[in-house]
């Protein structure tokens, strides 16, 4: 955990956090301790809106994106690698200090160490629980700005963004639901965890759609998203889709769920997704769902909805088309 190397590091390991100024600390899980950092002078810069609200509740200044110069800044390091690359450059961009980065050895902080060490002077680093911390100072900015990235077209088309959810290319599995989605759909519909968009674009080709509720809690995904899906009819929501609530009953869902936060599978996510689908729709609702075939969603479709059908898939991915949905609404 950053919390016992970042102690580790202040006291006796040579890190010393400036007495004025302003930090900003980028990404952190919501269960790390950031004590030595005052929330009055701390931004917290988080993406997922969960994570967001989670530190804001806890008296930090949450924001989504960095409004420095900062005194010093912290990088809490995420999996994809060029996410990370483009997190430092702005790191570095925005500090006036030092530039604290942190990340756990099976995510390849090791291997960004050397490439850091082979441009810039490194100190630390701080060995600890699987994982490494180390500093450089805010002089070697400049040295990191071709690791700068933000949102880029696809060769299809489609704007993404380091991080985001299949960010090369179309997803394999909504892709399959796409092909699989009536013409004849109608009325007000809902995609939750919307990605960048993809299967909010195909739903607005339907003349009958009118309107889609791109429901996504990643804010990066939901810019590009917004670039991706210019159809009137769309309406964006940065909401964890699991907790949110339309104005209005919804006549349709449409989904991908995501299935993990971290390496390995969770398919208590996956099931909180058809429970607030069920929670969400009209009487006579359907739902459209695509899932990685061995992943257990049966029993929590079964149990939310009146009418569960496998419609098809592959060796990969099955699809599930349920409808009359069981769940007791809020009022």
């Amino acid at each position: 955990m950053i919390d016992a190397r970042l102690q580790v590091a202040l006291n006796g390991g040579g890190l010393v956090l400036p007495e004025e100024g302003r930090f900003a600390v980028f990404q952190p899980s919501v269960d790390v301790d950031l004590e030595g950092f005052d929330p009055e002078r701390t931004d917290i810069i988080h993406d997922f809106k969960p994570a967001y609200d989670q530190w804001a509740a806890r008296g930090f200044s949450a924001v989504t994106d960095a409004n420095g110069p900062y005194a010093a800044v912290v990088v809490c390091l995420p999996r994809a690698k060029a996410e990370a690359r483009a997190m430092i450059a702005q790191a570095c961009a925005v500090s006036e200090g030092m530039v604290i980065i942190d990340g756990q050895k099976n995510e390849g902080v090791d291997s960004l160490l050397r490439h850091i060490r082979a441009r810039v002077s490194v100190q630390g680093p701080v060995s600890k629980a699987h994982g490494k911390l180390f500093w450089i100072e805010s002089a070697a900015a400049d040295q990191f700005a071709d690791w700068a990235q933000g949102p880029s077209q696809t060769a299809g088309g489609f704007w993404t963004a380091p991080g985001v959810f299949s960010a090369d290319d179309v997803d394999l599995a909504s892709a399959l639901l796409a092909d699989a989605l009536p013409e004849t759909l109608k009325g007000a519909v809902a995609d939750l965890g919307a990605g960048w968009g993809f299967l909010s674009a195909h739903i607005l080709t339907r003349p009958g759609v009118t309107e889609v509720h791109l429901v996504e809690a990643g804010h990066m995904a939901l810019e590009c998203a917004r670039r991706n899906v210019t159809d009137p009819r769309a309406v964006f929501h940065w909401s964890d889709a699991t907790d949110w609530a339309p104005n209005a009953r919804i006549d349709v869902v449409v989904m991908n769920p995501p299935f993990h936060t971290g390496r390995a599978a969770e398919p208590q996510i996956g099931q909180a997704f058809v429970a607030a689908a069920a929670r969400i729709l009209s009487a006579q609702g359907t739902l459209w769902m695509v899932a990685n075939r061995h992943l257990p969603y049966e029993a929590e479709l079964k149990k939310s909805f009146a009418h569960v059908e496998e419609i098809g898939g592959d060796a990969r991915f099955k699809l599930f088309h349920a409808s009359r949905p069981t769940t007791k609404r809020r009022r």
